[in-house]
């Protein structure tokens, strides 16, 4: 098999920077996939930060000290005078961002049923305050239905009510699909970054290959040789595909070499046979861009092709935080529909034919675009053989 080796002699001569880089490329996605996958758990595992404020009052009264006790649960109470210019550089220096005042006689006015308000000085953008608020207005406004009900009704009842009311919470868990959290939301991520790695490589070694082989001098020199046609295209196409399983291949062993014994599952299955469609895809396409273009704009177009790929279809920036508009531009990229499957995969508890049903048309348009790439890569390089 000449044409096979011939091939493997040209990669072997272009080793050195494809292994840098494979290397580089490989180490990046694993950065960026463990970043990712720790900012996933981070996420699920979601803890109210207290904010720091000041309570202020000009009423002493069982209302207030209830106000107060509740705001306690969310808040941090800093003592600072009450003093214009100190409370105006607290809030400049977000020692402090809220400041609520309660106005004398507040509490008799609020029984007797007038409508007070407690005046509060926020600092700006300080959303967190979204809580506080919520918080008092859930208070006064419990207080005020008591109020407006229950005639006769004591102070001291009232309190008693609220603390009663006000003591019943709900716990909240943020619910986890199984196959996304741990060393899974790895997976995603790690697999979900390999584009990028793949596409670089395969346009790096491919397009070498067919640049060499689509030099005219060469196709007249083999023209000669006692070797077939069909026999030369058949080593060179068979040389194209181990190059791109090998590549496949290292980039699958290095996620295994660092998360192995939780990779041994359903997931990884999918997510492996996900990455082989693209692969596949990817080949295609790079074999289409070798027979577009020369030597000199090889890393121009390697470096264009996968980060434009990356940036609108998901690889780099999830899918769900990109517009609308982008995602529709992006829908006619394989990348896309590659991080879609893998989105859905990510969603999966079960692994039967009901659930692959529910991955299998990523897979399938990214093969439809494989059978695109190749059949305008067969027609370019007919035609260059024909010049």
């Amino acid at each position: 098999m000449p044409v096979f080796k011939l091939c493997f002699k040209i990669l072997k001569k272009n080793m050195f920077l494809m292994t840098m880089y494979i290397v580089i490329f490989i180490v990046v996605s694993i950065i960026m996939a463990f970043a990712s996958a720790n900012e996933q758990k981070n996420l699920s595992s979601f803890t109210q930060e207290k904010r720091n404020i000041v309570f202020i009052t000009e009423d002493s009264s069982p209302l207030v000290e209830g106000l107060k006790q509740e705001l306690g649960k969310i808040a941090n109470f800093v003592d600072i005078p009450d003093q214009t210019e100190a409370l105006q550089d607290a809030l400049y220096f977000r020692v402090v961002t809220y400041v609520l005042r309660i106005p004398r006689g507040f509490t008799e006015a609020f029984m007797r049923g007038e409508d007070v308000q407690v005046e509060k000085t926020v600092a700006p953008a300080s959303y967190g305050n979204l809580y506080i608020d919520l918080t008092v207005d859930k208070y006064l406004n419990t207080a005020r239905l008591y109020v407006n009900q229950l005639e006769n009704l004591s102070l001291e009842s009232l309190v008693e009510r609220l603390r009663q009311d006000l003591s019943q919470s709900t716990v909240t868990e943020l619910g986890r699909v199984h196959n996304n959290t741990g060393s899974n939301a790895y997976l995603k991520y790690y697999y979900n970054y390999l584009p990028y790695s793949l596409i670089n490589i395969l346009i790096f070694g491919m397009a070498e290959l067919a640049i060499v082989f689509n030099n005219s001098d060469l196709r007249k020199r083999n023209a000669c040789s006692p070797l077939s046609s069909k026999s030369m295209n058949l080593q060179y196409m068979l040389a194209n595909v181990v190059f791109a399983l090998l590549s496949w291949f290292i980039t699958v062993a290095v996620c295994f070499a660092l998360n192995f014994k939780k990779s041994l599952n359903m997931s990884t299955v999918y997510y492996m046979l996900n990455f082989f469609v693209f692969a596949i895809c990817a080949a295609t396409m790079s074999f289409m861009l070798g027979n577009l273009v020369n030597r000199g704009a090889i890393t121009a177009v390697s470096n264009v092709v996968s980060l434009g790929l990356s940036f609108i279809s998901g690889v780099f920036v999830p899918q769900e935080f990109i517009g609308s508009y982008v995602l529709k531009v992006a829908s006619f990229t394989p990348t896309y529909w590659y991080v879609y499957t893998n989105d859905r995969i990510a969603e999966l508890t079960q692994f039967d034919f009901e659930k692959f049903k529910y991955v299998l048309p990523g897979m399938l348009i990214q093969l439809c675009f494989a059978l695109a790439f190749f059949s305008v890569a067969m027609v370019i390089a007919k035609k260059k053989r024909l010049s």
